[in-house]
């Protein structure tokens, strides 16, 4: 009998999500479906934690083998769950008394939900679902602020790059479709296998190509990028976090499953490509933040570039002479590196929130996300300053914090592929992101104040301890107890 109980952490945000929206209906005083939301979160996550080894298939009806529950799965949604948790808490603030909380909060839990689907998938179609679920939510959530022209901006721009990401996937499914006979990764990779032909033929490139620019702009490859800077800035911070830290992660998540198991089993030497997709990323990203003065703008040029260094993990993946070990590596690196950005740059983008909250309550600017805005900070919010200096830290892969260790291992994984020429690149680019953490950090605690001292909003500065003390927790952890996680779910995806 088939046990449906490590289904139970989806179950939970959906019906968490469900009690939120219909509760909102009848209530006036709203705040409380956002502790409704945290509890429901809270404990889908312990529940993957607990089981983040937990390998469970379900080959019968109703889902036929499309859905698997694996420590792959396991780990991005735990990633989506404390990206959720973190984005719940700064709402409480964020949107303590807007009488909508009930739609904000029910399409966070269906965002989440969405992308949980996605990292649980093993077939093209149940993954398209997932990914249209998570998609949907978030288009409405960028323009959750109806009266801000910037938030419908953002709205409508998410929306037609992911209506067209949408249709190129669907584009490169149906081809898959048609030359495999199955929208089952496991079977598309079988049939690779017994027909090494059938991965050389132009339908299957077109496919590929389709795929990858679909996923490109989920993920926010260059030259599929342009989306993301006017989406990130436009959005409310709290939902830029969420679709930074969450929504492209399910990118990477659905990338994996269908790059990562598909080049295994093609043996195609793609390696060229996605290095020159991986290094374009990566270093158009780092320049363009060089050049930002809006925080939020360098951050969304950040998160490019974050996603460049991911992308090595599809270098290493088809390079044809890398050994399993490389492999795995990668793979176990790119996992790391998703999990520390998740928390960093959520977190990051939740200090600007509460920056930007102090700022408009006191001095009377008409960005209060231009840089200039944020001299002096430490002596005007002296905590709020220090947590946020720590998680540009860990973005640009300082230690003690979590950042330098996915870093290091995922940079490790290209020295033991050969790619040694890789290697410098990406060091050199992550030299160059602590240029412009360093200056944002340096206008903090150099620049001259341009005010008073703030009062800082306590619901903000305890998301921010919680993700710091979370990335130098996981930096000093026991056992490498990340790592080993990854490299689990590393095994289960490769299958070497």
């Amino acid at each position: 009998m088939v046990d449906y109980t490590a289904l139970l952490p989806a179950g939970i945000v959906i019906v968490t999500a469900m009690i939120v929206l219909l509760t909102g209906l009848f209530i006036e005083q709203k705040k409380i479906l956002g502790y409704i939301t945290l509890v429901g979160l809270l404990t889908s996550l312990g529940l993957v934690l607990k089981d983040w080894n937990l390998t469970a298939t379900f080959d019968s009806a109703p889902f036929y083998g499309a859905i698997v529950v694996d420590p792959f799965a396991q780990i991005f949604n735990a990633m989506f769950l404390i990206v959720g948790v973190l984005v719940a808490i700064a709402a409480l603030k964020a949107y303590g008394d807007n009488p909508r909380q009930d739609e904000f909060y029910s399409m966070m839990l269906l965002a989440t939900v969405g992308m949980m689907v996605v990292a649980m998938s093993k077939d093209l179609l149940a993954l398209f679902i997932g990914f249209e679920l998570a998609s949907i939510a978030t288009y409405a959530m960028a323009g959750f602020d109806k009266r801000d022209p910037k938030s419908i901006e953002a709205a409508l721009k998410y929306f037609l790059i992911g209506g067209l990401s949408s249709s190129l996937m669907v584009f490169g499914i149906s081809y898959i479709y048609g030359l495999t006979g199955s929208t089952n990764i496991d079977a598309i990779a079988l049939a690779f296998g017994a027909n090494p032909g059938l991965a050389t033929t132009p339908a299957i490139l077109l496919a590929m190509v389709m795929l990858i620019a679909g996923f490109g702009f989920k993920m926010a490859f260059v030259p599929f990028h342009m989306w993301a800077p006017d989406t990130y800035e436009g959005a409310p911070s709290i939902v830029s976090a969420l679709l930074a830290a969450g929504s492209k992660k399910m990118g990477f998540a659905a990338a994996f499953r269908i790059f990562i198991v598909g080049l295994v089993a093609m043996k195609v030497d793609w390696y060229i490509a996605f290095m020159i997709l991986a290094v374009l990323t990566m270093t158009v990203g780092n320049i363009l933040a060089v050049m930002q003065t809006s925080i939020k703008r360098m951050l969304a040029y950040s998160s490019i570039a974050h996603a460049g260094y991911i992308a090595v993990v599809f270098v290493v993946v088809a390079y044809w002479n890398a050994p399993d070990s490389a492999v795995n590596l990668a793979v176990t690196g790119g996992l790391m590196h998703a999990f520390s950005h998740a928390i960093g740059k959520a977190a990051a983008f939740i200090a600007v929130a509460a920056i930007a909250y102090m700022i408009l309550s006191k001095d009377k600017v008409d960005d209060p996300n231009h840089v200039s805005n944020y001299d002096g900070l430490a002596k005007r919010a002296p905590m709020t300053a220090f947590l946020f200096a720590l998680l540009l830290c860990s973005l640009a892969g300082i230690p003690p914090l979590f950042g330098f260790t996915s870093k290091f291992v995922l940079f490790l994984s290209t020295i033991e592929a050969g790619l040694l020429g890789l290697a410098i690149i990406c060091v050199l680019n992550s030299a160059l992101s602590v240029y412009y953490y360093a200056k944002v950090v340096m206008r903090m605690y150099w620049g001259e104040p341009k005010g008073e001292a703030f009062v800082e909003p306590s619901t903000y500065v305890f998301v921010l301890a919680i993700a710091v003390i979370a990335l130098i927790a996981l930096f000093f952890a026991p056992g490498d107890l990340v790592y080993q996680w990854a490299e689990t779910a590393a095994h289960a995806v490769t299958g070497v």
